[in-house]
């Protein structure tokens, strides 16, 4: 069997379009290694977000050119491929830099990837190279092939794209115009993830509560998506990221309250408390406008945490403007967040602002938001000591005779438990909390929850 090699970047997207791209190439005859030197082809899935994203992709790219190169001394080809939303910005430019690479492509073309693969197979000893980051006319997702096997915890993408234009970030430009997903094609994959292992499944998009597909001739929101979602047997939980304030609407709220699958968790990113920072950012909302929407979601599911994404250090922001981010941290009282100091991407608006932030005062106030949100991530996970949760475990921890679950919120739950429990969602004692994690023992008075319960059983025991 041939070897594929992917290393991913970025967010979860990503891992669904790393998972599709092996998927693809499956019947090729190409298998998953984790070690770059058994690569035949390398595939790196590249994130464009963060600051310094390109030089941590070529630096990456050296050590596989170096991996190539021994492979040839031993008479072994490796095809060296760049994909995602790096790709995606710079096209030709990583060719120039790195003529060792095979392929570019972007996000929304690595359908086209057994293409592009056998014209390069087809091509041997020309030298060719390949870059394809057109957005397509056609949807990639028409030409996905569904997995055999599903991890137990499924991503979908239901939706692609951003048409908010935020002046800090680069996704319109990589990803596209906002787009989403026919209902019925959604239904039946998440119905296949479930045939072949998914319990949980967390539906995915750059602005995933903007969702607006169609079906039937009619136009269905999130809300309305996750009710048809709750309807398929054996889907056990549900989740939703990333979401904007904006796009909450009042049939995605009402859903929180009514739907048991769906998780009581949401990342609901903000980015400042200040209403002169958020317009700067073109975030179109008030911290009003945020404040009301967490209330709301409050008032229809008690339980609900929530986490965050935190810009610190956006051009302009004053002193003042900072303190009001503290302000806002202390108010919600988050159980998560994400935290980062500004960085300039290229081509966006904010990066051409005269009023950059020093190095020195971004890590400073860092530094103050990080020790804020830790200390209530700590206490979040402190409340549930003592308490019996449904967790569902999806893989082995760290330890021998360890596994690995999330709880309904979220978080990281380590056991010492037998592989039985392994796929499934069982009852757990909290006896130890850290700030990134909380661990307990299987409740021997509870059995492991079968497929045939649903979560609402479950959730009765929650917090």
């Amino acid at each position: 069997m041939k070897k594929l090699y992917i290393k991913t970047y970025g967010c979860q997207m990503n891992v669904y379009d790393s998972e599709k791209m092996a998927t693809l190439l499956a019947p090729l005859g190409y298998g998953l290694t984790e070690t770059p030197g058994e690569a035949d082809v390398a595939i790196l899935n590249t994130c464009h977000i963060r600051e310094k994203a390109e030089q941590k992709v070529f630096s990456d790219l050296g050590r596989l050119n170096m991996v190539k190169k021994e492979r040839e001394e031993g008479g072994k080809d490796t095809i060296i491929a760049v994909g995602g939303c790096v790709a995606q910005a710079e096209g030709e430019e990583i060719i120039k830099q790195a003529p060792y690479v095979n392929m570019v492509f972007g996000p929304q073309t690595y359908h086209r990837l057994p293409e592009m693969l056998a014209q390069l197979l087809r091509s041997k000893g020309q030298d060719l190279r390949i870059v394809d980051t057109d957005f397509p006319v056609e949807s990639k997702f028409d030409h996905l092939i569904q997995p055999e096997h599903s991890n137990v915890s499924a991503f979908l993408t239901i939706q692609e794209g951003c048409d908010k234009f935020c002046t800090f970030c680069c996704v319109p430009y990589t990803r596209g115009a906002e787009s989403s997903r026919p209902v019925d094609a959604i239904l039946k994959e998440a119905e296949h993830l479930v045939r072949v292992g998914a319990k949980e499944i967390t539906l995915l998009g750059q602005n995933v509560n903007a969702y607006h597909g169609s079906m039937n001739g009619k136009e269905w929101g999130l809300g309305r998506l996750l009710y048809a979602l709750a309807e398929i047997s054996g889907l056990e939980r549900i989740r939703y990221t990333t979401s904007h304030p904006r796009d909450m609407d009042d049939a995605l709220i009402l859903a929180h309250k009514e739907i048991p699958q769906l998780m009581p968790f949401l990342h609901l990113p903000v980015q400042s408390g200040s209403d002169r920072i958020l317009e700067a950012m073109n975030r179109k909302h008030k911290v009003d406008f945020y404040i009301d929407i967490i209330n709301r979601l409050r008032d229809v599911r008690p339980d609900i945490a929530f986490s965050s994404d935190f810009i610190v250090g956006f051009p302009g922001e004053t002193e003042a403007d900072h303190a009001q981010t503290l302000e806002l941290v202390e108010k919600v009282n988050y159980a998560q967040a994400y935290s980062f100091k500004y960085s300039i991407r290229p081509g966006t608006p904010a990066g051409i602002h005269e009023w950059q932030v020093p190095e020195e005062i971004k890590d400073r106030r860092l530094q103050e938001l990080q020790t804020l949100l830790f200390q209530q991530q700590k206490a979040f996970n402190t409340s549930f000591v003592g308490q019996v949760i449904p967790v569902l475990f999806d893989r082995e921890g760290r330890h021998e005779g360890q596994l690995m679950g999330r709880s309904p919120f979220m978080q990281s739950v380590y056991v010492a438990a037998s592989e039985r429990h392994l796929g499934a969602i069982a009852h757990v004692k909290i006896d130890k909390a850290t700030q990134n994690s909380i661990s307990g023992a299987i409740d021997t008075t509870e059995s492991v929850l079968s497929p045939a319960n649903t979560f609402a059983e479950a959730k009765s025991k929650a917090v």
